[in-house]
């Protein structure tokens, strides 16, 4: 019993550590961020390496995600007489929560690992040490750069995904079985409301942002310096950009449609 009580007391402790070493890390970021900016050659190149070469699984995902949202749909709604709000179905469903959290997923998946597996291969051949010994500051180099190269990139990727999504359903719906193109996109233009959809998925997609690239920049800066650290970094990122994506969305959710 008390083997198991100073097991659960060092586990507390071990969290509350890393939460207070997450904080601070991150104010640090926002201290050199000024600094990383100025050189805005670094940010461009890290939002090509975290947007652009994130861009062809970011659609193409979202293609099939919405294909498979019109049949799906289709199937429920036309049990009621209710197949042309397809359209609404496949928008609002993408729009409020599947085109967000899923484009985090995928960005954590891809970008996130990337990043942390980066800046970690940088610790294991000590270039972050160089760094520090020529005085250039690998928080402002290094890390600010990487991090908000995802922060932006997040919103413009969950903003594709939602409208491949879209897509995808119109070419289901319309193409193939045969709904009335101007009933689907009338329908789905009465429904969707900027303030209470478009709008909160844009917020919920840079919080997303900003939770999956700290994660990555920190489990990568924050590693041991072997492969095996560096694999386990990346492991870690993958698993807590996802969970911190779902209890995110939940929280959100709550906050933003409870009055609906």
């Amino acid at each position: 019993m008390g083997g198991g009580i100073r097991k659960l007391g060092s586990v507390a402790i071990d969290v509350v550590w890393q939460l207070g070493f997450i904080a601070r890390f991150f104010w640090l970021i926002l201290v050199y961020s000024g600094q990383s900016f100025t050189r805005l050659n670094l940010t461009i190149r890290e939002l090509y390496f975290s947007g652009v070469l994130s861009l062809l699984i970011i659609l193409v995902s979202g293609l099939f995600v919405g294909l498979v949202l019109g049949l799906q749909g289709y199937e429920i709604l036309q049990r009621y007489g209710s197949s042309d709000s397809m359209g609404t179905m496949v928008a609002l469903s993408l729009l409020r929560e599947l085109g967000p959290v899923v484009a985090g997923l995928l960005f954590a998946s891809r970008a996130g690992s990337a990043v942390t597996a980066e800046i970690g291969l940088m610790k294991v051949t000590e270039q972050l040490k160089a760094m520090d010994m020529m005085a250039v500051s690998p928080i402002a180099r290094v890390v600010a750069p990487r991090f908000w190269g995802g922060v932006i990139s997040m919103p413009l990727l969950a903003a594709m995904f939602s409208t491949m999504g879209i897509f995808g359903g119109w070419l289901i719906g319309v193409v193939f079985i045969g709904i009335d193109d101007g009933a689907f996109w009338s329908q789905m233009q009465a429904a969707v409301d900027f303030r209470y959809d478009v709008l909160n998925g844009v917020i919920k997609s840079c919080a997303f942002g900003v939770a999956v690239s700290l994660i990555a920049v920190f489990q990568g800066y924050d590693c041991v310096p072997t492969a095996e650290g560096v694999s386990r970094a990346i492991t870690r990122t993958v698993v807590s950009s996802a969970l911190a994506i779902l209890a995110l969305d939940f929280v959100m959710t709550s906050f933003m449609f409870r009055g609906l």
